[in-house]
């Protein structure tokens, strides 16, 4: 009988310390950012209308006033010395390591529980202030002025910077990825902060990302015989096409589960409006 009513005991505290934990979770999640998007480059466009800036291989980050969020709203374990002297009003920016540190920064950001000194070589890298309501180029200049307020090794504003035509523009394109960076952001100075995808952010890269869910494999042959020779997937546009390059031999002996989200690299589409040259590049992160 004692014995029974240990265990009901037991029973009961599981089930409050799991509804607290969910508790728990369920807070590290907010609604997500209303952020700007940025569309792609388009030949005719006039790069003396637009300010030009490295585009980051970091994690988007928002801050709130209050908290850091990623795009998807999940709260970001930082540090109170991280963002002292931060504004009371949003940043949109990048939480950046340097080049090629994504993988680092990316895994960073999804820990619950990090440490001062994980944070200590990461910036927050602002590229827009979302409520201020001047032009591209005059939040620019607020972004400058608070970096300099702040004063704060963790806050820098990314450097825009200026181009007569598009050979200049390819120049730096090819020295930014010559040197490890992703691309070029074009932010037209003109324009205001809007939510959603615009004409008036553009990116530049020598190659594209997008997302697709893989729904199948298809089976290897010749030296992959026995394994997966490619991932089915589809877009959120509804294309349905193979993705085999990028694979690595592990990938192929155990690939991404049917349902996966990934990340694949793009250079323009075909006729028929598929991705050309699709590569597997990743599997999307949960952030």
């Amino acid at each position: 009988m004692q014995g029974l009513l240990m265990l009901r005991v037991h029973s009961f505290l599981f089930s409050v310390l799991f509804l607290m934990s969910c508790m728990v979770c369920q807070s590290e999640t907010l609604p997500k950012p209303e952020i700007q998007l940025a569309s792609h480059y388009a030949a005719d466009l006039d790069v003396t209308d637009y300010l030009v800036s490295e585009k980051l291989d970091g994690v988007r980050g928002y801050w709130t006033g209050k908290q850091m969020l990623t795009r998807s709203g999940r709260t970001v374990d930082l540090p109170a010395t991280f963002t002292q002297g931060f504004p009371q009003y949003p940043i949109d920016g990048e939480l950046w390591l340097g080049r090629g540190q994504f993988e680092q920064i990316s895994a960073l950001v999804r820990r619950q529980e990090t440490q001062m000194q994980d944070w200590q070589f990461v910036s927050f890298m602002m590229f827009d202030l979302p409520q201020h309501n001047g032009s591209f180029e005059q939040r620019y200049l607020a972004m400058q002025q608070l970096a300099q307020k702040v004063n704060s090794v963790h806050l820098h504003v990314i450097s825009q910077l200026t181009f007569t035509d598009n050979k200049a523009l390819f120049s730096e394109l090819d020295s930014v990825v010559g040197a490890g960076g992703e691309g070029l952001m074009l932010h037209y100075r003109h324009a205001f902060y809007t939510v959603g995808r615009s004409q008036f952010i553009v990116k530049l890269k020598p190659k594209y990302d997008a997302e697709a869910v893989v729904i199948g494999h298809t089976a290897g042959k010749g030296k992959y015989t026995g394994q997966v020779g490619a991932l089915t997937v589809k877009t959120p546009q509804g294309k349905v096409f193979n993705i085999g390059s990028g694979l690595s031999d592990k990938q192929r002996q155990n690939p991404p589960a049917i349902g996966t989200t990934i990340t694949y690299q793009y250079v323009g589409f075909t006729q028929k409006g598929t991705p050309r040259f699709a590569t597997f590049l990743r599997v999307r992160s949960v952030q």
